[in-house]
């Protein structure tokens, strides 16, 4: 049996996308590999989001290509997002490339694999299509959770990201095929799921019944078997009163909302063009927690954009404290050719940006740790994931909120329900004892 080795860089989306591919591997009889040296397939499926992220993945197809002079029938294809938007210059830096798929091309792999095979010379495979192929085999990463995409591409066009130029205009799933896969997940066994979108808010604007992510929502609510919905990612602009009602009237949706803020200027943030300002995006935020309390609030946050200034930069500290996000995703702004902003003139020095990021990751882990500490003695329902990252001799999970939480317990209880007192906080983890099951 031939092996295969596919590394993922990138967002859900990508990890779910990557189910896929290890699904059509095995359905072409393919072992999957941790190995790249024993690997007769080595697959990369790949993200554009960061000049840093691009450099990472060439630097990784530099060491491919000595596998590939030692074994000259190593077959070596590169899918996603860098491969849709620049399929070209990728061949260019890795010319020993048999095959480039794009982010619609994901079910051809299988017909690509045997034309490469049969010596038809490099394939490239980036046309963009109107739909996706429902009812691709998948090989689930975890066991318990699961990812299910419900709308794919994005049509805000901010001028740092190049989504919509990688993933395509928005296109809804219709319910019945969403639905469908949830109830097979459910008679799989899998108790949560996470409901996937670059902009989850703007699901069924393209569809003809009106159906909006807040009546999606609900019917996946009614799923027998899955005890848990969560959703991301969300953008300020479209989080509805409608939606904010439902999520704190749907017992399976969980208490925890990433809703990026990018920046708390609004200068930049219409630099930016995400279409809000930062008193719209705080009144969201006290809406969604008059409405659900003790909701669990995380983030993306960008420093150095074109044109920040030191003004631009506390505007955002000073937001960052106001909310008081529960945790935070933050960056420095990373040029992206294409991108409107990277034709900006007043780019911001590199050692300006790293010394923001600093600051700004200071703050935020202060606010985090006091959040956490508030939750110390608290008793909160975890569903048990696997074993700790860090100590083998523990397991971990997450509470409704999202919370990790860290505890001693036999590892015959993966994959239950369980109840923890939490005993200690810590910024990226809560330390807990396990109560009941």
């Amino acid at each position: 049996m031939p092996y295969a080795y596919l590394k993922t860089y990138g967002c859900q989306m990508n990890e779910y996308d990557s189910e896929i591919l290890a699904g059509l591997l095995k359905e072409n009889h393919y072992e999957l590999t941790a190995s790249p040296e024993e690997a007769d397939l080595i697959l990369l499926n790949t993200c554009y989001v960061r000049e840093k992220v691009r450099h990472k993945i060439y630097s990784k197809l530099g060491e491919l290509k000595k596998l590939k002079e030692k074994n000259p029938n190593l077959i070596l294809g590169v899918c996603g997002c860098l491969a849709q938007k620049e399929p070209q210059e990728t061949l260019h830096q890795a010319p020993y490339l048999d095959f480039i798929l794009g982010t619609f091309s994901f079910g051809e792999l299988p017909q690509v694999l045997e034309k490469v095979r049969e010596n038809h010379g490099k394939i490239i495979r980036v046309e963009e299509k109107e739909t996706f192929p429902e009812g691709l085999p998948k090989r689930r990463q975890r066991r318990f959770t699961a990812y299910v995409p419900v709308i794919r591409g994005c049509n805000n066009f901010c001028s740092y990201c190049n989504v919509p130029y990688v993933r395509g205009r928005e296109r809804s799933r219709l319910p019945h095929d969403i639905l469908k896969e949830i109830e097979e997940l459910s008679r799989q066994g899998y108790k949560e799921i996470t409901l996937l979108g670059q902009n989850v808010n703007s699901y069924g604007k393209d569809l003809s019944d009106h159906q909006d992510f807040a009546d999606l929502l609900t019917q996946v609510n009614r799923v027998k078997g899955i005890r848990r919905i969560r959703f991301t990612t969300s953008h300020p602009k479209d989080l509805s009163n409608k939606l904010i009602d439902r999520m704190a009237h749907l017992d399976k949706v969980c208490e925890h909302l990433h809703l990026p803020l990018q920046s708390g200027s609004n200068r930049i943030l219409s630099r930016m063009r995400r279409g809000y300002t930062r008193e719209e995006y705080q009144n969201r935020v006290k809406d969604l927690r008059e409405a659900v309390p003790g909701i669990a609030l995380t983030t993306d946050i960008i420093v150095g954009f074109p044109g920040e200034s030191e003004v631009d930069f506390q505007e955002t500290l000073d937001a960052v404290k106001r909310i008081g996000f529960d945790g935070a995703f933050t960056f420095y702004y990373s040029r992206l050719p294409g991108t409107k902003a990277a034709e900006l003139e007043d780019q911001v020095p590199e050692e300006i940006k790293g010394e923001r990021l600093r600051r700004l990751i200071d703050l935020q882990q202060k606010i985090t740790l006091g959040k956490n500490s508030g939750l110390v003695g608290g008793e909160f329902e975890v569903l048990v994931e696997g074993v700790s990252e860090k100590s083998c001799q523990q397991l971990q999970g997450r509470t409704r909120s999202n919370k990790i939480v860290v505890f001693e317990s036999p590892k015959e209880l993966i994959g239950d329900f369980v109840w923890v007192r939490i005993l200690e906080a810590g910024c990226w983890a809560l330390k807990g004892k396990i109560l009941s099951c």
